[in-house]
């Protein structure tokens, strides 16, 4: 139901995560609910938000049991706030957060609520264990079987080989490539060097040390089971390190590894929206408004170089919108699922002859990358899928928040040929 008739600005006047962990360490027998729950209360002590009311949390897992069928809305029940705060789950790959907050965003911007919560998790480590299928249908015929004995005969039916569980996987169904594995043609077809790579992967973990040692991210963390930042940050990699690492999709002529890859990996990650009506009642500062965002999906089953590279429409049609040029922008945010993909994307924005083969009459031209990632980002935080777009987005709300004006570009690629973009100002 639509309450204003011209939109309200949406702000974002909180955030907080728990430091991401690499899959099988730290918080190999934490849950999605439990890793979830511990984001949101976090955030509801810093920001004081016990037994209020909210009018929506907002989010979602990529890798989700189905005792998590209603995963955020069990989250809100662990933490202090109201059990009246409804939730639901959002998902759309390795853009669920973002799309978490542009759904919240939206329904401020209408009028339907004044402040809501968008997030994100993942496990890597917690993944659900499913049967063989021969498996599945013989349990399925002693279920329907009107007897003890009918039931006895489908369960004599039963081999050892049955019992192997399907590996888990998350292939693209229709291409049965992974990420890695269309990225690695990307780099092959855009001309991405394995040293370009490397040395992208080698400048995220320095600048995200750097912010470390700041004290940039230290209001941003809830410490978590015995973690108080990201254990995938390598402080000593270096590029001799990241060159003696072997190719992990193509072990002939890849370029993509380990390094210069993002890890499977756990985590959790929230932001807190409101109108600024909200956030002048409750004594919050407003750090940055969201002001646009577009997502776009790309045919990538027979142009397979570009799975990843939705962002190139999404970017393009976004600043159509807004009037604006993409080196209008402060800062830069883009999601960093692997070394290649960003400098693919970076390249094609880049090229008139590139952009031409995406339908476009000129490029949107370079940006000054010393405004990109500047607290380094995915490769060295890591990528719980789904958490990925709460950690991009408070990093940039507390970028403009600091330097006190300003506007901020966010990009985030995604499995399924997706991407989404954002743009924020303060």
């Amino acid at each position: 139901m639509l309450i204003h008739k011209e939109p309200r600005r949406v702000a974002v006047v909180g955030y907080n995560r728990i430091p991401f962990a690499r899959h099988n360490t730290a918080y190999a027998y934490a849950s999605n609910v439990d890793m979830m729950t511990a984001s949101l209360d976090g955030l509801v002590s810093k920001y004081k938000l016990q037994g209020q009311r909210l009018g929506e949390v907002a989010g979602g897992a990529v890798i989700k049991h189905t005792r998590e069928f209603n995963l955020i809305r069990e989250s809100v029940m662990g933490t202090s706030l109201d059990p009246a705060t409804p939730a639901c789950d959002i998902q759309q790959a390795c853009a669920t957060g973002m799309e978490a907050a542009i759904y919240i965003a939206n329904k401020i911007a209408l009028g339907q609520i004044n402040v809501g919560v968008a997030g994100g998790v993942d496990s890597a480590s917690n993944v659900p264990v499913v049967i063989s299928e021969p498996l599945r249908r013989i349990l399925l015929e002693a279920r329907k079987a009107k007897s003890f004995g009918g039931r006895l005969k489908q369960f004599m039916k039963i081999r050892p080989k049955h019992l192997v569980p399907v590996a888990p996987g998350i292939d693209e169904r229709r291409s049965k490539l992974s990420m890695g594995g269309h990225t690695e043609i990307s780099s092959k077809h855009y001309g991405i060097s394995r040293e370009d790579q490397d040395r992208f992967a080698l400048e995220s973990h320095q600048k995200m040390a750097k912010a470390y040692d700041e004290g940039f991210l230290g209001d941003m963390l809830t410490p978590y089971l015995g973690l108080d930042r990201d254990n995938n940050l390598r402080r000593d990699t270096s590029m001799e390190k990241l060159a003696r690492l072997e190719p992990a999709f193509d072990p002939i002529n890849g370029s993509l590894t380990a390094g210069n890859s993002t890890p499977f990996s756990d985590g959790a990650s929230c932001v807190l929206l409101a109108s600024e009506e909200w956030a002048q009642e409750h004594n919050l500062p407003v750090l940055a408004y969201i002001s646009f965002a577009e997502v776009a999906a790309i045919e990538f089953v027979n142009e397979r170089q570009n799975l990843l590279m939705a962002p190139v429409h999404a970017a393009t049609r976004m600043l159509q919108k807004a009037n604006l040029n993409l080196q209008d922008f402060d800062f830069y945010e883009i999601h960093e699922a692997f070394a290649a993909q960003v400098l693919t994307t970076l390249k094609i924005w880049e090229s008139a002859a590139l952009m031409k083969t995406f339908g476009y009459d000129k490029p949107l031209g370079s940006i000054d990358r010393s405004k990109l990632n500047i607290k380094g980002s995915s490769l060295a935080a890591a990528h719980p899928f789904a958490a990925t777009g709460g950690r991009l987005i408070a990093t940039m709300a507390k970028l403009l928040n600091e330097k006190g004006s300003g506007r901020g570009f966010i990009s985030v690629c995604a499995s399924g040929g997706q991407g989404v973009t954002m743009i924020m100002e303060k």
